[in-house]
């Protein structure tokens, strides 16, 4: 079963040397961090108020990860290998859903909406994906064109050394260790 600690393992070990810098002086042991944040982008979705069911159609197969200063990571997965996010265990989604920011056009009217994404299920050609949202701001139009789904904040480990993303919304923070 692909894992969060699974994916973003194998993009640190991606990511350029430059990327990681040295622990401050006082404390030669002090964990590095990182913010990551993701972004998923679709041509068009529906919306279906009674179910609470956002499908995002011609769905990008590619699900775009960056993180915030001064690391500077960025990089993307298959967004198949993202789904299995929410799977069982303490370190999934399924215990604690990510609240995203979905913006989408309507006609000529840009949408934005913060919900609770969950239960994501991806078609078997992997062109669709649905979300079960709990919408905690702004109206969903019940269909839409040029989505783009920013996924909130989550602190993951970066490194198989590292433990501080097992508690990702305690820490709020990845750790990399040198």
């Amino acid at each position: 079963m692909t894992t969060r600690r699974t994916i973003l393992t194998s993009a640190a070990l991606l990511a350029p040397a430059s990327a990681l810098r040295s622990a401050p002086a006082q404390n030669a042991d002090a964990p590095k961090e990182a913010d990551f944040l993701f972004v998923q982008t679709a041509r068009s979705m529906t919306y279906d108020k009674t179910t609470g069911k956002l499908t995002l159609k011609a769905v990008s197969p590619v699900t775009v990860f960056f993180t915030d200063r001064p690391e500077r990571i960025a990089g993307n997965m298959k967004t198949a290998d993202f789904v299995p996010f929410w799977s069982k265990g303490k370190e999934s989604f399924l215990s604690d859903p990510p609240n995203a920011d979905i913006s989408m056009l309507e006609g000529g009217e840009l949408h934005q909406v913060v919900a609770v994404l969950q239960s994501p299920v991806l078609s078997l050609k992997g062109d669709s994906l649905s979300y079960t949202i709990r919408v905690l701001k702004g109206k969903v139009p019940a269909k839409g064109s040029e989505v783009s789904v920013f996924i909130d904040v989550i602190g993951m480990p970066l490194t198989p050394l590292s433990y501080a993303g097992v508690a990702r919304r305690a820490y709020r923070r990845a750790v990399i260790y040198r």
